[in-house]
C-alpha cells in the first residue's frame, strides 16, 4: 500500500521554492527539526550555524502564522509533522580554463516544505502537567530562596544586634570604672591645687603648736594666782576681820597674774619671730 502524497500530509504548511541552496544542506538542517515541538524547533534554528537555518527558521514562523490565522491554532501546541527538500531548477554557468576549454558550474535550488499539524490530546495533557510541575518546582525554589534569604538577614540583624549590646556593656563598663578611678583620685584641678595648700596646712600646725605652748604657759601662770586666791578665801573664812588684807591680797593676785600674761605674750611673741627667721 502506497504512503501519503505530499500534498496530502494533514496539517498547515509552508513551501519556499527555488531557495538559492542545494537539496542536501537544507535536508540536514530539516534532520534537527523533524518531530520536534514549535518552541524547540525555534531555539534549535536560532542557534544554529548553517546557513540554511535562516531561511528553514523564515518558513516555521511562517507556517505557525498560517495555522494560527486560518486554522485558529495555537502555536505552543503544534509540532513539526514533515519537513523535507526537493530539488529545484539548476542554474548552469560557465568558468574559462587554460588552453580554450570551459568547465560547467552548477548553481543548485530546492523546494523547502515544512509542515506543522497539532499534538494529540494525551501529548498536550503531559506536557500541561509537566508545564505545571516546573512552574510549581520553580514557585518553590524561589519561595525557599526568599525565606531562606530572610533568615540569614534575620541571623545578620540578631549577630549585628548582639554586637551593639556587647559594645554598650563594654562602655558602660569603661565609664564605670572611669568613674571609680575619678573619685579615688583627685582631679588636674585638685593635683594642681595641693600644693598650694600643704603650706597653709604646715602653717596651720606651727599655729597650733605656738597655741599650745600659750595654753602651757596660761595654765603655769593660772596655777599660782589659783593657789593665792585659794589661801585668801581660807583666810577669810578664818578671820572676818581682816578683810582689808584680803582685798590687799587679791589685788597682789591680780597684778601676779597680770604680769604672768604679760610674760606668756612676750614669750611666745619670741617664739614665733624665731620660726619665722628659721623658715
Amino acid at each position: 500500500m502506497a504512503g501519503l502524497k505530499t500534498n496530502e500530509r494533514p496539517g498547515t504548511r509552508a513551501v519556499a521554492r527555488h531557495s538559492h541552496l542545494s537539496a542536501f544542506k537544507a535536508r540536514e538542517v530539516l534532520d534537527l527539526i523533524r518531530g520536534v515541538d514549535y518552541a524547540r524547533a525555534s531555539e534549535i534554528l536560532e542557534h544554529s550555524e548553517r546557513g540554511a537555518a535562516e531561511v528553514i527558521g523564515k518558513l516555521l514562523h511562517s507556517a505557525a502564522s498560517n495555522a494560527q490565522h486560518n486554522e485558529g491554532l495555537e502555536p505552543e501546541e503544534m509540532f513539526v509533522s514533515a519537513c523535507f527538500a526537493d530539488e529545484g531548477t539548476t542554474m548552469k554557468r560557465w568558468r574559462p580554463r587554460a588552453r580554450g576549454r570551459a568547465t560547467r558550474i552548477r548553481k543548485r535550488t530546492c523546494h523547502i516544505t515544512v509542515i506543522l499539524s497539532r499534538m494529540p490530546d494525551e501529548e498536550l495533557q503531559r506536557r500541561r502537567a509537566r508545564v505545571a510541575a516546573e512552574q510549581m518546582e520553580r514557585r518553590q525554589r524561589r519561595v525557599a530562596g526568599t525565606r531562606r534569604a530572610r533568615r540569614q538577614q534575620a541571623d545578620v540583624e540578631a549577630e549585628v544586634a548582639a554586637e551593639e549590646a556587647a559594645e554598650a556593656e563594654l562602655l558602660a563598663a569603661a565609664a564605670d570604672s572611669s568613674t571609680d578611678i575619678s573619685d579615688s583620685e583627685p582631679t588636674e584641678t585638685e593635683a594642681a591645687a595641693a600644693p598650694l595648700v600643704e603650706p597653709e596646712a604646715a602653717d596651720t600646725s606651727e599655729a597650733d603648736e605656738g597655741a599650745a605652748a600659750q595654753a602651757g604657759v596660761d595654765e603655769a601662770a593660772v596655777s599660782p594666782a589659783a593657789e593665792s586666791a585659794g589661801d585668801g578665801v581660807a583666810t577669810d573664812e578664818a578671820t572676818s576681820d581682816e578683810g582689808a588684807s584680803d582685798e590687799a591680797a587679791a589685788d597682789k593676785a591680780a597684778a601676779d597674774k597680770a604680769a604672768a600674761d604679760k610674760a606668756a605674750a612676750d614669750k611666745a611673741d619670741f617664739s614665733g619671730a624665731d620660726e619665722e627667721e628659721s623658715e
